[in-house]
């Protein structure tokens, strides 16, 4: 029979699916052993590739500018512990363009069985039913799920695109806005859209000091 749950997936704004798994770094209750912090859980379609290392390289060197954002990365791939640990030894002794000598210190699940990529939707048939997709989950400090992506197996992800994307929710759940194009920290954002012909008038004739705005329906505030 087919295993009509293997493309289920959380959306936004769902709770994310609770799991317990083995990792590089020992047993993980997720979200219990994360409350509190932003998680970035990802998957990549197995060791040992090349792709997938150029990311672990990218992700490792950047852990410290995500701990800096309470944010904490739980790798994933349909392979063993041993696997994993095999290739992250491997990967110390690469060099790649400014990187050199790259530890990775996060988790990275041993989902031989496909457990956890089955409940976040990471193994999609029409790409591979063995192997997990490039899949990021974003999941606030509340366990819910504010971002999901996908990129498909030949391209290598933005790794400053999500940071930027943690960097952009952390401002929204601060400040109570939402943030333009392109928006990058210290940069203006944008006070969410009104809802009635009233409350149009109202922000055209009374804005704040530090708000500017170009139209009725795009009002900017400044950053503080």
């Amino acid at each position: 029979m087919e295993d009509t749950n293997i493309n289920k997936l959380p959306l936004l704004g769902d709770k994310a699916p609770e799991f317990t798994a083995n990792t590089t770094q020992g047993t993980i209750n997720f979200p219990q052993d994360y409350e509190g912090s932003w998680v970035i859980l990802f998957s990549h379609p197995a060791d040992f590739t090349p792709v997938c290392t150029t990311e672990f390289i990218t992700f490792a060197s950047m852990e410290e500018e995500f701990a800096e954002l309470n944010t904490k990365l739980i790798g994933l791939s349909i392979d063993s512990t041993p696997s994993h640990i095999a290739w992250l030894n491997a990967i110390e002794d690469l060099e790649w363009k400014d990187y050199k000598n790259i530890k990775v210190n996060f988790p990275v699940i041993d989902d031989i069985t496909m457990d956890v990529a089955k409940k976040y939707g990471m193994i999609q048939p029409n790409q591979s039913k063995t192997s997990a997709v490039r899949a990021v989950f974003v999941i606030d400090p509340k366990g819910i799920v504010r971002t999901i992506l996908y990129y498909p197996l030949s391209t290598g992800r933005n790794f400053d695109e999500i940071k930027r994307i943690i960097q952009a929710l952390q401002k929204v759940d601060k400040d109570n806005v939402a943030t333009p194009a392109d928006w990058r920290p210290g940069d203006d954002a944008i006070v969410p859209a009104v809802a009635t012909q009233a409350e149009a008038k109202e922000r055209i004739d009374n804005l704040a000091d530090n708000e500017y705005s170009l139209a009725w329906f795009l009002t900017f505030r400044k950053d503080k």
